[in-house]
């Protein structure tokens, strides 16, 4: 009994390290459909920068196409006082449609983001697993079509934010700017 009682502790253990790899990936993806431009309602993550940052952030657009090679061409912009600073990314397909890679020599760090669920024509989310060498952070993205988003969708990125290990000061719904199109004229 004691032999099987260490078995299913080492499972836990087991399941506890492979917890990452468990991030769902939306099924049968489909990849074009999620080109077009969205806007960032949510954001959660454990990172330091997020922790200093937070005050500051504000609700921002991103726009995705795709690439002639099939990657996706992820363009952000990010509000920097009273500016919208644009920020272009390339996210890698992986043999698994949905997850994408992406690495930032700038700051060293590789990015592992999956596709979670989202409907197309209303709302995406997005988890992110980011490593450097001075470890590893989780972000979670909520994506809409529009500034507003249903209390439901809302609740769901909070619900899988906690999910994925963030703690409730880590969650963030971001404040319209009324300024998220600047960047983008």
């Amino acid at each position: 009994a004691q032999g099987v009682l260490l078995g299913m502790v080492g499972l836990v253990l087991l399941g506890a390290l492979q917890a990452q790899d468990d991030v769902p990936v939306q099924r049968d993806f489909q990849q074009d459909k999620l080109v077009g431009r969205w806007y960032s309602i949510g954001l959660a993550s454990n990172s330091n920068w997020f922790k200093e940052k937070k005050q500051l952030m504000k609700m921002c657009t991103t726009v995705i196409s795709s690439s002639a090679d099939g990657n996706l061409e992820v363009t952000s912009t990010y509000p920097k006082g009273d500016q919208c600073e644009k920020r272009n990314s390339l996210y890698t397909r992986t043999e698994q449609p949905g997850r994408f890679s992406y690495s930032n020599p700038r700051w060293g760090s590789k990015h592992d983001i999956r596709v979670v669920e989202t409907n197309y024509d209303e709302y995406a989310l997005v988890a992110t697993q980011i490593s450097k060498g001075s470890g590893s952070s989780t972000m979670v993205l909520l994506y809409s079509r529009t500034k507003e988003l249903s209390a439901e969708r809302l609740e769901r990125f909070r619900q899988f934010s906690k999910e994925q290990g963030l703690r409730d000061d880590e969650i963030l719904i971001l404040p319209q700017t009324g300024e998220e199109l600047m960047g983008l004229r």
